[in-house]
């Protein structure tokens, strides 16, 4: 039998059989475990399967299929692992907020690059506008202006009001898509606000220290009634890449990526070599100095990460 995997609690899987559409209650045999990798996880939400069926309906996984794409998180107790929080994404949703909680830049530009290393289309959701003053409202179309001459797609939302909330279903219809965010930026009251009924719950910001608490603590697939699901995830904290060489971040960052052919060395790291483009373009203001600055600090990740 064959199926989607669209809940994981750690130890026990629900897998989607494809035909019926019927839920089962799944485990994996201990192979799976055995195979050597630096993923804790060996099989996330959003994996297709292979499974069979054994007394009182507990299905049995005894294959994984080979995935489109996935995203990985640093492992929380394990520096040299990783986690997979979803695979074969069609959409992967970064809900960004300027404040209550405040996303930095540098948590977004490591998303949008783990995503392009990967292969994973992105969107880039300004979330609770309805809070922000006339000021911050500009300041969140300077930020959205700056990556859409990158590239990268972005709305402005509210779940109070649902601002824009014909246009995102139409960019989620049909698709696989995932939410990402600090803890607080309103992934679950997104979700029951696009899908009423589904109660997910839900926290308040921390007043003392204006962070949000984890309400997700596994990750569940979710489906849209005008077409589609969603991966809700537990908030993430750190995006990661693993094995990929300090060489390979430039191609992850598309405008230092496009600029690259117009350096002297065809070998350019962009750092301090003479001639280069893409530190001409950093001092003109061409390319953001803080995209700048995380490129140099991923591929110093990417350096350390290669020695381990």
């Amino acid at each position: 039998m064959k199926g989607k995997i669209i809940k994981s609690t750690g130890s026990w899987y629900q897998v989607l059989e494809t035909e019926t559409k019927r839920i089962f209650e799944a485990r994996i045999r201990g192979k799976f475990k055995l195979i050597k990798t630096r993923l804790t996880n060996p099989l996330a939400v959003g994996d297709f399967v292979e499974f069979q069926l054994e007394q009182d309906d507990i299905a049995w996984i005894t294959k994984i299929e080979p995935r489109e794409n996935y995203l990985i998180r640093k492992s929380v107790n394990l520096s040299k692992e990783a986690h997979i929080i979803a695979s074969n994404i069609d959409l992967a949703c970064f809900i960004f907020t300027l404040k209550h909680p405040e996303t930095s830049l540098g948590f977004l530009d490591r998303f949008l690059a783990c995503c392009e290393a990967y292969n994973i289309k992105t969107l880039i959701l300004f979330n609770k506008m309805d809070v922000l003053n006339e000021d911050e409202i500009e300041m969140v179309k300077d930020i959205e202006f700056l990556y859409e001459q990158i590239g990268y797609e972005s709305l402005e939302i509210s779940s109070y009001n649902q601002m824009n909330f014909e246009e995102l279903r139409t960019l989620l219809h049909d698709k696989t898509s995932v939410f990402f965010g600090h803890s607080g930026c309103g992934k679950s009251t997104l979700v029951n606000a696009l899908q009423p009924g589904l109660n997910l719950k839900t926290s308040e910001i921390s007043d003392t220290h204006l962070k949000g608490k984890h309400t997700t603590t596994f990750a569940q697939m979710h489906f849209w009634d005008f077409g589609g699901n969603v991966i809700d995830t537990p908030g993430v904290r750190e995006f990661a890449m693993i094995d990929v060489e300090k060489e390979e971040v430039q191609h992850y960052f598309p405008e230092i990526f496009r600029k690259r052919k117009d350096c002297k060395f065809h070998n350019c790291m962009h750092i301090n070599e003479p001639k280069c483009a893409v530190l001409e373009a950093v001092e003109n203001g061409e390319i953001q100095y803080s995209r700048y600055a995380n490129y140099l600090k991923l591929m110093e990740e990417a350096e350390e990460d290669m020695k381990m």
